[in-house]
């Protein structure tokens, strides 16, 4: 791979969200993957379109840390397939000192250039958790080990590129925002409006820095909200509860999803959704505003009841000149109870 290719996925961006009205908006924390983590969560998509998932290690080979001496990371590297119930498929990984490696989601090599041993099909999506499993690193919010980013390229012509979202290691760490905010727009002939909810059921080994995630149990993660949009005068329009889980309307477990106890009546789960009709879904999915034709303006989500732990959303936007763009948003965690 091209080092000046290496170099545009490398770019990381800085992402801010909108809220006109701070009567009803708590400040939403966006957690900063620059500076390292130790669990990293990308989405990927095989259908027409190619993912290209990199991860850097940052450790910092000196004795006069509390990183291992030689700075190698242990990566444990997890694919959750949606078009098959959610299925996991893993390898581990090493990264040197500064190491970064991207791994093509069509054709998965480890970093010396060997098979990862997993291969998707070819309309495979989903996500990807990395995580640093060195039993003998300190990792937390001063030492975080993992920076990473994701780029998405369609056979349309336009391309999703963000930050991965960092899970930080600590277990204090509590994204207490209960409503996120973003804005969308049909402007310059683009309509693009992937809004991706990664739902986990677990995550384990933050206590021995060797986190790992458990998500291919559907009936056990999943997270409901209630959807408003707000045109550009700031008039709200309800729309629906929407589920997210890992899973899309072809799932032999779909309706005993929907009929999960507390699931505040969401008569439709996915793992992603468009916004409305003028905004379509690049691929022709679930809508989370059926019959609304709004053009321009933003999208809230309030988080209602759960079971299991929506780590992250990736939201990706028009931005009006043929390139697409991905926003990275957190969510409530139910694995880092709010006090």
């Amino acid at each position: 791979m091209s080092k000046s290719f290496l170099l545009l996925i490398t770019l990381l961006f800085t992402i801010s969200f909108i809220s006109t009205d701070n009567s009803y908006a708590e400040h939403t924390r966006i957690p900063d993957t620059d500076t390292g983590v130790g669990l990293l969560f990308s989405f990927f998509d095989l259908r027409d379109r190619e993912t290209y998932v990199q991860v850097t290690n940052t450790a910092n080979p000196d004795v006069s840390n509390d990183i291992d001496v030689s700075g190698d990371v242990t990566v444990h590297v997890q694919i959750f397939n949606v078009d098959d119930n959610c299925n996991e498929n893993n390898f581990f990984d090493t990264l040197t000192p500064n190491d970064t490696h991207v791994y093509n989601m069509r054709d998965i090599q480890t970093n010396n250039g060997a098979p990862s041993g997993v291969i998707l099909p070819d309309n495979a999506y989903g996500f990807v958790s990395i995580s640093a499993v060195d039993s003998n690193l300190v990792i937390d919010e001063e030492s975080g080990i993992l920076i990473g980013s994701v780029r998405i390229l369609d056979d349309s012509g336009y391309e999703y590129r963000t930050n991965s979202s960092g899970q930080e290691n600590e277990r204090n760490f509590q994204p207490n925002n209960r409503e996120w905010f973003f804005n969308f727009n049909n402007k310059g002939g683009v309509t693009l409006s992937d809004v991706v909810g990664i739902v986990v059921e677990d995550i384990d080994g933050f206590d021995n820095n060797s986190p790992a995630v458990e998500a291919s149990n559907i009936l056990d993660a999943w997270h409901v909200m209630d959807v408003d949009i707000l045109n550009e005068d700031e008039v709200i329009f309800s729309c629906r509860n929407v589920m997210f889980a890992c899973t899309d309307q072809d799932s032999p477990l779909y309706e005993e999803l929907l009929e999960q106890p507390s699931s505040d009546f969401a008569n439709v789960a996915s793992f992603e959704y468009g916004i409305n009709n003028s905004i379509p879904h690049t691929k022709d999915g679930e809508l989370l505003c059926p019959g609304n034709t709004i053009e321009e303006g933003i999208v809230r989500l309030d988080i209602g009841n759960n079971d299991g732990s929506l780590v992250g959303i990736f939201v990706g936007l028009n931005n009006g000149n043929g390139r697409g763009s991905m926003d990275t948003a957190w969510g409530d965690s139910t694995f880092n109870p709010s006090p």
